[in-house]
């Protein structure tokens, strides 16, 4: 007699291996192994006869992962790190969970092999940065499993999990520039530059595949961060068989991932290609002569520059190191010794500006993280889970052309997931038609599930990992519990920290006139006064956080609102007529233009339960993060 059992298993820690990265490429990296290691356990179920059922496997993905693949090669992560499996136990010897487990260890050690071989070969087998290697390698993945008769009972993953706590090993020595407290590879015990330098200068001055821009000077890696950074160099000659008896294989994947100064320079790079030819040359001839000639951005393929008409003619440039399109940058000797010649990069980049007619490039990039909401408690309903894995199958689909098409970079799209990275101005209008793809790929399946979002602006000398980890922060906490659900939440960070919050419900948020969001709408109709009138809404938005504070009750106190709405924005009108040369003549004028922004600064949480909006809970409190936010978008972060 058979009976059904179900397997469900899980894979970390995920932010401690995703979210800890010096470099954009390190965070796809960490998704897209996880996602493969994800991969190979589902395989190794599936090579026991077992069928993953929740979330429905990429079967291309798959086909890739043993040799099979002939669509596109996959090139960021799409398989959860956690899943459900249909197994059958006929006797303990049917389904052997252990081999999963084994699975995944062996893949990782094989990817680690590969990368230990072929870049840190030449040390041996007794060195200490073998052991640290060895060590580091054989302790990082934590992997919980729990077998049970019922097919909804989620739950038991979940306290399997807190039976144990995950606690990385005690590490020595000198600690790792990307991820806290594992000893980087060289093995001092004491932070001594001058040895630990000729460590990492040898390793740099192998200069196998790249080695030179893949690790910067004064950088010093654990061995996990280390197959990270390098593992796309290698993945592809993966061919392991595992001890199962089923054969591993791996494929080329992108060694190039835009990093946040290219991205934060992609519209004004689109724009700056319009300059004339021989400015663009010239500029590009002496960005060349400062960064040796690498052109680390050679495979990054962004939509709207792949569409210009000249984008063949200047390949090169394109490919540049983002950090040469920034006048900070260029000044920063640390980032670049020569500064003799970055000076001349200066001046040939102020060449393009006058050239093409542009502002100088805005420092900001955008980090996009959408997460689908209440599919948890309908999944424990059997009669719908059919329909959810039928509607996260078709979201996943068509994330990647979505994200392209906003001129962003994918770093992970499974289930109901989504994480990427674009410019600036691209981030909202994607989130937007994102939400808008999930709600389509739900409206007929009875699952009443909508989609959050969470968006950071980060300024370009923001450490990636703080950003990456205030986004979960965001989405969970703010968007979610503070907002809702079916929300977005956006903040904006500075060098000195965090400037900007907003949130608001997507009913809220997006005009149904336009199919933007309100702000974008807003943001734009300032940015075409500010070509003329520039000081008029400058000082409008500068003093805007002091005039609520005026028209808010006082927090300390039980009070109602100080004034109504009607008058509130009677008054803010005024106030935005007075603040310099208006191009508006009458009040009402100005109160049409005001009453949309007022509207985004009052904080609305939506009532799950209560579909007309009008009944949703409005604050008696006015915000400046709304208007801040359409200020920022309008200036695209630069102060004038």
């Amino acid at each position: 007699m058979t009976n059904t059992h179900y397997f469900h298993f899980t894979l970390g820690p995920v932010q401690g291996f995703v979210s800890q990265a010096r470099r954009t490429r390190d965070f796809w990296a960490g998704s897209f192994i996880l996602s493969w290691l994800a991969a190979v356990a589902i395989q190794a179920v599936k090579h026991q006869d077992g069928k993953v059922e929740f979330p429905k496997p990429d079967e291309d993905y798959m086909a890739w992962l043993i040799g099979k693949g002939k669509s596109n090669k996959p090139t960021q992560g799409s398989i959860p790190n956690r899943f459900k499996g249909l197994v059958a136990a006929v006797n303990p010897d049917t389904f052997k969970p252990e081999q999963v487990v084994d699975a995944v260890q062996e893949a990782w050690k094989a990817l680690a092999d590969s990368v230990w071989e072929r870049d840190l070969g030449d040390f041996s087998p007794s060195s200490e940065a073998s052991l640290i290697w060895e060590r580091q390698i054989g302790s990082f993945w934590d992997m919980s499993w729990v077998i049970t008769p019922e097919q909804n009972d989620s739950s038991a993953l979940d306290k399997r999990k807190n039976w144990r706590t995950y606690t990385p090993p005690n590490e020595p020595g000198v600690k790792c520039s990307m991820m806290d407290g594992w000893q980087e590879l060289s093995g001092e015990l004491s932070p001594n530059k001058a040895d630990m330098n000729k460590f990492w200068k040898s390793v740099r001055d192998n200069g196998r595949y790249g080695m030179k821009s893949d690790l910067a000077e004064n950088e010093a890696l654990c061995a996990i961060a280390f197959v990270k950074r390098r593992f796309s160099r290698h993945f592809k000659l993966i061919d392991h068989k595992i001890s199962q008896g089923w054969q591993l294989k791996g494929w080329e994947v992108p060694s190039a991932v835009p990093s946040v100064t290219y991205m934060a320079a992609v519209h004004w790079l689109e724009q700056a290609l319009k300059a004339e030819p021989r400015a663009l040359q010239e500029f590009h001839d002496a960005a060349a002569a400062l960064t040796g000639r690498e052109y680390g951005e050679w495979e990054t393929n962004i939509h709207c520059l792949e569409q210009l008409p000249n984008a063949k003619d200047f390949k090169r440039l394109r490919s540049l190191d983002g950090n040469v399109f920034f006048s900070n940058m260029l000044e920063n000797k640390n980032v670049f010794a020569d500064q003799v010649q970055a000076k001349q990069v200066q001046n040939k980049l102020a060449a393009i500006n006058k050239s093409a007619d542009i502002e100088p490039v805005s420092p900001f990039y955008a980090i996009l993280l959408m997460d689908g909401d209440s599919l948890g408690k309908h999944m424990s309903d059997l009669k719908k889970q059919t329909a959810i894995t039928t509607g996260l199958a078709k979201f996943t689909d068509g994330i990647p052309a979505k994200v392209q098409k906003h001129n962003g970079f994918l770093i992970y799209a499974g289930g109901d997931d989504v994480l990427a990275i674009l410019p600036l101005e691209d981030a909202i209008p994607c989130a937007a038609e994102l939400r808008k793809h999930y709600m389509d790929c739900f409206q007929d399946s009875g699952i009443p599930t909508t989609l959050s979002g969470a968006i950071e602006f980060a300024h370009i000398k923001t450490p990636l990992t703080k950003v990456l980890k205030d986004a979960h922060h965001l989405l969970d906490e703010v968007a979610k519990d503070g907002r809702g659900r079916d929300a977005l939440a956006i903040r904006v960070w500075k060098p000195g920290g965090l400037q900007i919050e907003w949130a608001q419900p997507w009913e809220i948020a997006l005009n149904p006139e336009t199919g933007n969001t309100y702000l974008e709408d807003i943001a734009t109709t300032f940015q075409n006064i500010a070509k003329d009138k520039e000081q008029f809404s400058s000082k409008f938005f500068y003093k805007i956080r002091e005039r609520f504070d005026l028209l808010n009750p006082d927090p300390t106190k039980k009070q109602e609102r100080v004034l109504t709405d009607g008058n509130a924005l009677a008054l803010m009108a005024m106030e935005y007529l007075n603040s310099g040369k208006s191009d508006l003549k009458t009040m009402n004028e100005a109160k049409d233009r005001i009453r949309p922004l007022m509207i985004q600064c009052r904080p609305v949480t939506r009532n799950i339960e209560e579909t007309d909006t009008t009944k949703w809970q409005r604050s008696e409190r006015l915000e400046a993060g709304g208007a801040l936010l359409v200020r920022f978008l309008s200036q695209k972060g630069v102060e004038r």
